[in-house]
C-alpha cells in the first residue's frame, strides 16, 4: 500500500508500547489522536500482548482501519517472552528480553516498511523502553517519547537524574523533597521507585535510562495539559522538550469508522444497564488498575467498608497474573449487597466515570485513572500503592482539592480498616467537603475538555509536533 495510490497519508508514525495496559492505553490514545490529525500509525507491542488485544477488541487488525483523516493499523513483534513461563513475573529479566530481541526485531520491520514505500517518518515510544531512541537513531529516523505520568513525576526522575536537588539516602531515608515549582513533597509522597527501601529499583533503573537517553528524542509529549500544571511545565519545558498533548482519552470531534479501536488486554464488561438504573451520584466506581495485587485482608476490609456505607458501587475485580493467587470476596457479600453493587473483570473506565450515577471514584492513583476522573469531573479517594501513585494522590488531594487520602501508599505498610474506609467513602459523596471536590472536579474538567478542543493548549502542541515532523522529513507543511 503506497502513498501515491493508495490513499495512505505520506507520514508514517510507528509506536512502540511496553506491554502493560496503562501503557498501551495512552499510547494509542496518542496515535488515534495523531490519525485523527491525517497520519498512518502503526501501533506496535510484544506479540503476547497482540494476542490477548485481538482476543478483546475485532478491531485490531495489520491492515489500515480508516480513523479520523488518517488510519491506524496494528504490528505486533515477537519478542520471545512467555508471560507463563519460568521468569513470567520477573519484570527486570522481561524489559532485558524485550530490549536484546526487541531491538532488532523492530530494525527488521522498519526496513520492511522502507522496502514497502512507507518509511516510517518517526518512531515514539512510552517510558521502560528507552532503547526504541536508539533503534531510531541507527536508521536516521527521528524520535520522540511520550511520557505517561505527570509533569510533576517527570521533574522528580529529571532532578534524581540529574542529582539537582537532595533525595532520601540509607542514613537520612526520611527527608523531604522540594522540586521546582512544586509544593513540598514529603518522604512517602515523591515516585516511590526512588526511594532507598523501594523493592522496585529495577523500574526506577528502566526510567532513569530514558532519562540519560533524553538528548536523542526530538520532543517528549506528555500526558497532561498546560492549565492543570502550569508551573512545573513551565519550568521543566525549559530544561527538556517538553510538550503536554493530554488529556488523550479525550477525542475532540467525532472518529468515525476507528471510533471503537480500544487496547484492552480483557473483554470489557457491559456496566450501562446497571448504571443507568442508579440515582445520579450514588454510585461509588472502585478499580485499582491492572497491575494493583491486594492482599486478602485488604480486600475483606474494603467489601465490609462498601457494605456498612451503604453506597452503591461498581468494583473492578481483574484476576490477577500467574503467578499470584486471587482474592475472593468475604462469604455472603454479594447477596448481602444484592443490586446495590455489582461486580466486573474488566470495564471501559472512561465510559463508567462519564455515567451520571458515579459519584466517587476509589482509585489506586496511577496517572490514567487519575487523568480519566479529573476530565471526567469525578472526585476521588486516593489508595495509592507505589511508584508515581504516592505524587499523583498527593496532587488529587492537595493541589487538584478533588480527593479525599485513604492511604499514604506502600510505605504505611498496613491495612486500611473497613472504619477508615466507611468515613472516606461517605466524606466524598455526601456533605459540604463532597460538593466542594465536586465543584473543583467539574472545573477542570471543563479546562481539560477546553485544552483539547480546536486551537486549546493540547490541540496546538499535538499540530506543531505534526508540523515537526513534516519539517523533518523534508515535507514543509501539506
Amino acid at each position: 500500500m503506497g502513498s501515491e495510490n493508495g490513499g495512505v497519508p505520506p507520514l508514517h508514525v510507528f509506536m512502540v508500547s511496553f506491554p502493560g495496559q496503562g501503557h498501551v492505553n495512552p499510547l494509542l490514545r496518542l496515535g488515534k489522536r495523531l490519525a485523527g490529525k491525517g497520519l498512518l500509525v502503526t501501533f506496535s507491542a510484544p506479540e503476547h500482548v497482540g494476542v490477548e488485544m485481538r482476543k478483546a477488541n475485532a478491531k485490531i487488525s495489520e491492515e489500515p482501519t480508516p480513523y479520523g483523516d488518517g488510519f491506524i493499523r496494528f504490528e505486533f513483534f515477537d519478542d520471545e517472552f512467555d508471560p507463563h513461563g519460568p521468569h513470567g513475573a520477573d519484570l527486570d529479566f522481561q524489559l532485558d528480553q524485550m530490549e536484546r530481541v526487541g531491538s532488532v526485531k523492530l530494525s527488521g520491520i522498519l526496513d520492511r516498511h522502507e522496502k514497502q514505500g512507507r518509511p516510517v517518518s518517526c518512531l515514539i515510544n512510552n517510558p521502560f523502553i528507552p532503547w526504541v531512541s536508539d533503534v531510531a537513531e541507527k536508521h536516521g529516523i527521528p524520535s520522540a517519547v511520550l511520557w505517561v505520568q505527570s509533569c510533576a513525576s517527570f521533574s522528580a526522575y529529571y532532578h534524581y537524574q540529574n542529582k539537582l536537588v537532595p533525595f532520601p539516602t540509607e542514613t537520612e531515608p526520611f527527608l523531604d523533597v522540594q522540586l521546582p515549582c512544586m509544593p513540598l513533597l514529603k518522604y512517602d509522597e515523591f515516585p516511590s521507585f526512588l526511594h532507598p527501601s523501594s523493592q522496585y529499583k529495577f523500574l526506577a533503573r528502566a526510567i532513569l535510562h530514558q532519562f540519560a537517553n533524553l538528548s536523542k528524542p526530538f520532543r517528549v509529549l506528555m500526558e497532561t495539559f498546560q492549565e492543570l500544571e502550569p508551573e512545573v511545565i513551565e519550568y521543566m519545558s525549559k530544561l527538556c522538550p517538553i510538550k503536554p498533548v493530554g488529556p488523550l482519552f479525550l477525542t475532540p470531534g467525532g472518529a468515525g469508522a476507528g471510533a471503537d479501536v480500544r487496547g484492552d488486554f480483557v473483554k470489557v464488561d457491559n456496566c450501562t444497564e446497571w448504571l443507568d438504573s442508579k440515582a445520579e451520584s450514588s454510585v461509588v466506581y472502585i478499580s485499582f488498575g491492572s497491575i494493583v495485587i491486594l492482599k486478602q485482608e485488604q480486600v475483606d476490609e474494603i467489601a465490609h467498608g462498601l457494605m456498612n456505607s451503604g453506597l452503591s458501587f461498581l468494583w473492578v475485580r481483574k484476576p490477577p497474573p500467574p503467578a499470584f493467587a486471587p482474592t475472593v470476596l468475604p462469604d455472603g457479600f454479594l447477596e448481602k449487597v444484592g443490586d446495590n453493587g455489582k461486580v466486573v473483570q474488566w470495564c471501559s473506565q472512561e465510559q463508567v466515570l462519564a455515567h451520571p450515577s458515579v459519584a466517587c471514584f476509589m482509585t489506586h492513583c496511577g496517572w490514567n485513572s487519575s487523568m480519566e476522573a479529573i476530565t471526567s469531573g469525578v472526585p476521588v479517594v486516593a489508595f495509592p500503592g507505589w511508584g508515581d501513585q504516592v505524587t499523583d494522590a498527593k496532587f488529587l488531594v492537595d493541589v487538584f482539592k478533588i480527593g479525599v487520602r485513604l492511604s499514604r501508599g506502600d510505605a504505611e505498610d498496613r491495612i486500611i480498616t473497613r472504619d477508615e474506609v466507611e468515613k472516606c467513602l461517605i466524606e466524598a459523596t455526601r456533605g459540604e467537603k463532597a460538593a466542594e471536590m465536586k465543584e473543583n472536579a467539574l472545573k477542570w474538567k471543563k479546562k481539560a475538555e477546553e485544552a483539547v478542543a480546536p486551537g486549546g493548549s493540547s490541540d496546538r502542541n499535538l499540530e506543531e509536533f505534526v508540523d515537526e515532523i513534516r519539517n523533518k522529513c523534508g515535507g514543509g507543511k501539506h
